[in-house]
């Protein structure tokens, strides 16, 4: 049996000027091609979900949604996997008493080098010191209570963890855009999907 994932929506408006809902395209392949089931999920009342899904994808986006930080009170309180991607992982940096800060240079689309702590879940997946990811954000993580499992060239936070828990990784890069051309990106998701599937028959 495959593990669900659930992927939590962002708010948006459409060109009409409509509220609406979305996920990403990439984010819901990553989950299919490392052998998970996808569903949406709204952020408004997680407990008609938690007993339908064995992990949970909080989402890139723009703006920090408070309910999603009450969220990860509920995926804490209940040691559910958790994988956290760009604001998603800023999230659970401002949960865990962090502070969102604008940076300059991190919103190019390109590539820079992040250097990972040996002592990390990261390292465990990756089994790399250094590797290359993509940048796209206008925001970084200060201070936060998490581990923090690797940081940039210019020394920012680019990976949290909270190692208390079975799998709860924030990532302030875009692996699922790099997912069909980078090994390391698909480790990441392969890794997640098989943490989930181990929780399924606890």
């Amino acid at each position: 049996m495959c593990p669900v994932i659930g992927i939590i929506l962002r708010k948006d408006v459409s060109s009409s000027g409509k509220k609406i809902r979305i996920v990403y395209d990439d984010v819901i392949s990553a989950v299919i091609k490392s052998g998970g089931i996808p569903i949406m999920i709204p952020n408004d009342d997680i407990y008609r979900y938690l007993n339908m899904c064995n992990g949970f994808i909080l989402q890139g986006g723009d703006t920090i949604d408070n309910n999603n930080l009450e969220l990860l009170k509920v995926f804490t309180n209940k040691n559910i996997p958790i994988l956290g991607i760009c604001l998603g992982m800023q999230e659970m940096g401002v949960f865990d008493n962090g502070k969102l800060i604008d940076v300059s240079g991190h919103l190019n689309d390109g590539l820079h080098e992040i250097i990972i702590n040996k002592d990390s879940l990261l390292y465990k997946i990756i089994g790399f010191s250094k590797i290359l990811v993509n940048s796209r954000h206008k925001s970084v993580i200060k201070n936060t209570n998490l581990f923090v499992s690797s940081i940039s060239s210019d020394n920012q936070i680019e990976s949290i963890e909270n190692r208390d828990l079975n799998f709860y990784l924030g990532l302030q890069w875009h692996p699922e855009n790099m997912y069909n051309d980078d090994i390391n990106a698909r480790k990441i998701f392969d890794y997640f999907i098989k943490v989930c599937n181990d929780c399924i028959d606890r």
